[in-house]
């Protein structure tokens, strides 16, 4: 046995996990591989259900890859461990969304098959996800505040859905955002009302990110279906308690909502029609190199 597979079962051993590679998407147990087998619920149709779970789980996937970027680039060793720990909730909750795609899609497709050998016009994030913030660190910091932001009052949403999985992912997942949406608001408020420096920075990060926030609440065909259903959530009804959370957040620290139109296509056309920015490509090459180097190899 390797070193590092020893590293690996001493993990295990202190944390009480009996899978040595625990941390790479942790939280991924029998009874989430079991609930991913659930049936569809009545009335719902199952390709609209996979779209969703997609859409959710390519969501997580992506705004994860893009904070492991951070892992030896963060200012202080504290904050590596954070964004890291934040990166590996957003995985635990893709692979379980995007094993439901494929369980419900039925075309024998899995979560690393799904993670891996799609294209570009196969995933269905939205572009804030996907938008490489340069190790900016107030960008960082702006982009997490959006994201969860947003997705916590979704996840909060689907507590109550008729699919099983999703009211899964979302009881565990509201614990999780919460804190990334804490720390986020924590980071916004010791930038923004810190120095004029940081300040100036922290504003330019939110002058940044805001033509990405439209997007956020256009729902999709499958989203309103879904949401009429009981499954999903309508991402139009969740903007109100956006930019409430977001004003409180913005006024204490000192900072003004930017006002800037969004960017991207026409309403109705976007990340969740897999129409992506120029920033998917790159970002796609790294994250599935291996897999595709090497496919079907396990590790």
């Amino acid at each position: 046995m390797t070193d590092s597979a020893n590293a690996y079962l001493s993990l295990a051993e202190t944390t009480g996990h009996d899978d040595p590679r625990w941390a790479f998407g942790s939280g991924f147990e029998q009874q989430d591989a079991a609930e991913v087998a659930s049936p569809v619920p009545d009335g719902v149709a199952a390709a609209d259900l996979a779209a969703y779970c997609l859409m959710l789980g390519d969501d997580a996937l992506l705004a994860g890859h893009r904070l492991t970027e951070w892992v030896s680039n963060a200012p202080e060793l504290e904050e590596e461990v954070a964004l890291a720990n934040i990166a590996l909730d957003l995985l635990g909750q893709a692979r379980v969304l995007l094993a439901r795609a494929g369980h419900v899609e039925g075309a024998g497709r899995d979560e690393d098959t799904l993670a891996y050998l799609r294209t570009e016009a196969e995933f269905r994030h939205v572009a804030l996800a996907e938008q490489p913030d340069d190790l900016d660190f107030g960008r960082c910091v702006a982009r997490l505040l959006v994201f969860s932001t947003w997705r916590l009052a979704l996840l909060h949403r689907l507590l109550g859905s008729a699919d099983p999985v999703l009211a899964a992912v979302a009881g565990k997942g509201v614990k999780e955002v919460a804190y990334h949406r804490d720390h986020a608001a924590r980071w916004t408020l010791r930038l923004g009302d810190g120095t004029p420096e940081s300040h100036r920075r922290m504003q330019a990060a939110l002058e940044w990110v805001w033509p990405f926030v439209d997007e956020l609440f256009r729902p999709s065909d499958e989203e309103r279906r879904l949401a009429a259903a009981g499954v999903a959530v309508d991402p139009a009804q969740v903007r109100a308690e956006f930019d409430a959370v977001l004003h409180e957040v913005l006024v204490r620290a000192t900072l003004t909502r930017p006002d800037r139109p969004g960017i991207g296509p026409v309403a109705g056309r976007g990340g969740r029609q897999g129409l992506h920015t120029e920033k998917l490509g790159p970002l796609l090459a790294e994250m599935q190199s291996v897999a595709r180097q090497h496919p079907g190899a396990t590790w």
